[in-house]
């Protein structure tokens, strides 16, 4: 079956007679799964298996965005509160107290994800910290000083890579230096390129990736017409040449209410600026079945980079 360039989200606990008819027929480069998927972790196992045996693929990707504080896919599970990425930011020290502690973090959340048969977290956040109390990423992120984001980001994906599995760096090229949820509405930024290049886009720019989501952000000084995730000028101009990003690129969730088109306008014009994978996160059947219809194969591009992270999942498994 070949595979597309899509990530699709699912209802609910487990597959319905509808996503199952569709999977069938239709592959997507991954699922993406939420708190609406997780009940217990055997259930979450049991679902991550019944999706695989769909697609005869033991290293068929299942993400989560599962970044501890109040990003907590598990929360019916565990408490993972006092984990927020800005905890370790505060506390951030080069000496083996403060390992000890990030480690501790992180291998609760591997542990939990490799149990359940999950290979790729949406981590890490590179933004870096807006103090603004308003600020939508807030203690999302590490820090505000753009050193110690870089320092713990690398130490994050390489524990998760040594461990068996992948990572997605977001929201390239950078979400911090806004207030809006894109959830909700599109965030406008009026910083000069100049600005961005000494500040958001640098730790992007130190942080290599074979995975990173996009930001779904109006830089209006770089393209003051598109958002990031549909701007040919900010993902070939700014993520491609100046940051040098060389893995494959997907949009975060085509569903948000940041993008002003329909859903099928807005798969289009982000893979037509240059989005590698479409993120479509609702779990809305009928919307999954119009994407598939225009969402083409993945190029030779993505299918290589897609082929050595499944090659790194085989050591584990």
């Amino acid at each position: 079956m070949k595979t597309h360039a899509i990530i699709f989200g699912i209802k609910s606990f487990k597959l319905n007679l509808n996503e199952i008819n569709f999977f069938k027929e239709y592959k997507p480069w991954g699922i993406i799964l939420f708190s609406r998927n997780i009940n217990n972790l055997e259930q979450v196992r049991n679902l991550t298996f019944s999706i695989r045996d769909i697609f005869k693929d033991k290293n068929f990707p299942i993400l989560i965005d599962q970044e501890g504080g109040k990003v907590n896919r598990f929360r019916k599970i565990i408490n993972l509160d006092k984990y927020y990425a800005k905890h370790f930011g505060d506390i951030y020290r080069n000496n083996n107290i403060f390992y000890s502690e990030f480690n501790k973090f992180l291998k609760i959340n591997i542990s939990i994800l490799k149990y359940c048969g999950i290979n790729i977290n949406t981590v890490p956040v590179l933004d870096l910290f807006n103090p603004d109390k308003k600020s939508v990423i807030g203690n999302r992120a590490f820090s505000k000083k753009y050193n110690v984001v870089i320092k713990l980001s690398k130490y994050l994906i390489n524990f998760y890579k040594n461990s068996g599995l992948e990572t997605v760096t977001k929201h390239i090229p950078g979400h911090g230096c806004t207030n809006i949820d894109s959830h909700y509405h599109l965030p406008k930024v009026n910083f000069s390129l100049d600005y961005l290049k000494k500040n958001d886009f640098k730790t992007f720019k130190e942080v290599n990736s074979y995975l990173a989501m996009t930001a779904h952000i109006l830089y209006e000084k770089l393209d003051p017409n598109k958002c990031a995730t549909q701007s040919k000028k900010i993902i070939h101009g700014i993520i491609r040449k100046y940051i040098k990003f060389r893995g494959i690129l997907m949009s975060d969730d085509i569903c948000m209410k940041a993008l002003s088109g329909g859903i099928v306008k807005n798969a289009k014009l982000s893979l037509d600026a240059g989005c590698n994978l479409l993120l479509h996160c609702s779990g809305n059947i009928d919307e999954m079945k119009k994407l598939s219809l225009v969402v083409p194969e993945i190029d030779n591009f993505t299918y290589r980079i897609t082929q050595k992270i499944k090659a790194n999942f085989n050591k584990f498994n």
